[in-house]
């Protein structure tokens, strides 16, 4: 049997994720890799990889995808690892530079600069920028270290009513119903062991992994997290 090949990211938000994985027989029918959020999402374009935990802003870009998972990376409010960082507050912001790594969390903070603070802004690569996007795990213990710090999950919750899923588990092909049941157990099963799963991971003085894993990350693909999807899409849509 050809086993799927899997693209997941890196990040410590998707640690339950990988332990789901790596902990049941689930292991045996794939090949994975690990990548950041903007190589999964490009693998998964180019048919590199069957399946991807894939930011949802690269849904546009990918013909026919399915989401397949009943767990995503979500936040409802502040997630605590996606952020504008500024030397300004919002309302004097004039130039922006994105994250590499990102392609979500770069629209998102497009979509909420254009919508919701009624801001025009310069997108530029200058280290000079007035603020800029970072996510995942080099935001840990970094909100003390910059005047004007913006969380995107509670910024989406304040101008939507809405959570949010930062990222979806998406196939571009169908996949067995049989596979697609085992790979829920699989996550679930990752999700009911983090404790095992914080126990595990490098302790932090500047952040708390546990409430992060437990509270900040929700990661249950709800109704409102599709119709938030929707949503966005429509934003993404309309921005210039």
């Amino acid at each position: 049997m050809n086993k799927i090949k899997v693209s997941a990211v890196s990040y410590t938000n998707t640690a339950p994720f990988i332990y789901g994985i790596k902990n049941t027989s689930l292991i045996d029918r794939i090949e994975l890799s690990l990548d950041i959020p903007s190589i999964c999402a490009q693998k998964l374009i180019d048919k590199e990889v069957d399946l991807g935990l894939v930011p949802v802003a690269a849904l546009l870009n990918i013909p026919g995808y399915e989401i397949i998972s009943d767990y995503c990376i979500g936040a409802t409010g502040a997630v605590n690892s996606v952020f504008i960082f500024s030397h300004k507050p919002i309302e004097e912001i004039e130039t922006l530079r994105l994250d590499l790594q990102s392609r979500t969390s770069n629209n998102l903070a497009r979509v909420l600069l254009k919508n919701h603070w009624k801001k025009q802004i310069t997108l530029t690569d200058s280290q000079q920028a007035d603020a800029f996007v970072e996510i995942g795990d080099r935001t840990f213990g970094k909100k003390d270290s910059y005047p004007y710090v913006y969380d995107l999950g509670y910024e989406w919750m304040r101008f939507s009513g809405l959570p949010f899923a930062f990222a979806v588990w998406a196939a571009n092909k169908t996949l067995p119903k049989e596979f697609i049941g085992l790979f829920n157990q699989s996550m679930k099963f990752g999700l009911d062991n983090r404790t095992k799963v914080i126990e595990a991971l490098p302790k932090r003085d500047d952040f708390d992994i546990a409430v992060y894993l437990n509270h900040s990350i929700d990661y249950e693909l709800t109704d409102k997290k599709r119709e938030a999807i929707h949503r966005f899409h429509q934003y993404i849509k309309e921005l210039k």
